[in-house]
């Protein structure tokens, strides 16, 4: 049973919105965006990032249509706003904050395991858009980034998802440890606001930035997946 209850509220400009239907990010001004997100991915810059629950029998012909539609029912802007696909209950999205020298990073993290897979062995291959999936990573960075420094955040929080996998003991299918999911998606919106003067070249696990994507996202999933 979910309940139909929607949390909102807003935090130095930025308004959250969490609900079944859908989870919703929307920034006072545009925000530097990277992602794999499937409708709207890549450079972008934006202030509006949506993760939509879609049922698990979900299987559209053309997707990336047909969510854009949703998108335009739901009064998003289809050709700007950042969109994820989740089977997963968006209602039970984690949000998680960290702060370090001169950058705040908030996850908002949804997940599921069915589809669990560890990178490097042969399995099942998309040659377009998968089945909507699993463990959707929305990363809020409140600070100056190099182009760089977002390319190194994805990977800093690819890897603390990948960690928090090992401490729950998710398996794929042939009880390997998993590294993911066959549909993972990261979107990091960065507000490129200079915070204590510093401008974040890097986001290795040794640096400010890195240790506040890590353990937000660390924590989140974890949350995520009732940990």
């Amino acid at each position: 049973m979910h309940s139909t209850q929607i949390r909102q509220w807003t935090e130095n400009g930025v308004s959250y919105r969490i609900g079944a239907d859908y989870v919703a990010v929307r920034m006072e001004r545009e925000w530097c965006v990277l992602s794999n997100a499937p409708v709207n991915g890549g450079w972008r810059r934006t202030n509006h990032l949506v993760n939509r629950h879609v049922p698990k029998g979900y299987c559209e012909a053309d997707p990336i249509r047909e969510t854009k539609e949703w998108m335009a029912d739901h009064g998003f802007d289809a050709e700007r706003t950042v969109t994820l696909l989740t089977a997963a209950w968006t209602d039970r999205a984690a949000v998680v904050k960290r702060s370090e020298t001169g950058v705040t990073v908030t996850a908002v993290v949804t997940a599921g395991v069915s589809n669990a897979a560890r990178a490097g062995k042969p399995g099942t291959v998309y040659t377009d858009v998968p089945s909507p999936g699993t463990i959707n990573i929305l990363l809020l960075v409140d600070g100056r980034l190099t182009e760089a420094a977002m390319v190194n955040a994805v990977i800093t929080a690819t890897e603390a998802k990948t960690a928090a996998l090992q401490v729950l003991g998710v398996t794929d299918r042939d009880g390997d440890q998993a590294t993911g999911t066959t549909t993972d998606v990261v979107a990091v919106a960065v507000s490129q606001r200079i915070v204590d003067g510093v401008v974040h070249h890097y986001a290795g696990l040794a640096t400010p930035l890195g240790q506040a994507v890590g353990q937000a996202v660390y924590r989140a999933v974890i949350e995520a997946l009732g940990g």
